[in-house]
């Protein structure tokens, strides 16, 4: 998306993972998109959504995980900058800001019924035992978490031809 003019407009988001430890290991809570116009029928971080005007995304991801989940979360660790497309569509241009928190007041629930078919503790250590399909971009970040080796700045969705033809 460009604006009169002529740069792009970069759309931010913030995301937050909400971890626990259990005897297996650590999970991670997810939710199954519906009725968003987006990624619907995939699961996704419990919590996330856009960066509103004048807000920062550490405040968008404490707002969005009272809205959506309704927890307030406590201390929340920055996990990576995501830059990333769709590979050449004609679509707006995302960074994605990624946050973890193993603290929270309340009991995560569904507070957007119309938007989330439903909520599921998952194990972090099973990748290939995450439920199927997980947005790609989350999974790779997902991955990353996994891995216990997430860069700060990670891009996703871009291809060497764009990135020349864009130069």
């Amino acid at each position: 998306m460009t604006t009169t003019h002529g740069r792009f407009v970069v759309v931010p988001a913030a995301y937050v993972f909400l971890l626990r430890d259990v005897a297996g290991g650590t999970e991670v809570l997810l939710q199954l998109r519906r009725g968003t116009g987006f990624m619907d029928g995939h699961w996704a971080a419990a919590a996330a959504g856009h960066v509103e005007r004048g807000e920062t995304a550490d405040g968008a991801a404490r707002r969005e995980a009272r809205e959506e989940i309704g927890v307030e979360v406590g201390e929340l660790t920055f996990v990576t900058a995501m830059q990333r497309t769709r590979g050449g569509e004609p679509i707006d241009e995302r960074v994605d800001f990624f946050f973890s928190t193993r603290e929270w007041r309340g009991e995560p629930s569904l507070q957007e019924p119309d938007k989330s078919a439903g909520l599921r503790w998952c194990a972090l250590a099973e990748l290939d035992d995450l439920p199927d399909p997980v947005v790609p971009h989350e999974r790779h970040v997902l991955a990353s978490l996994h891995a216990g080796a997430v860069a700060p700045y990670t891009t996703f969705g871009f291809s060497p031809d764009l990135l020349e033809e864009d130069v």
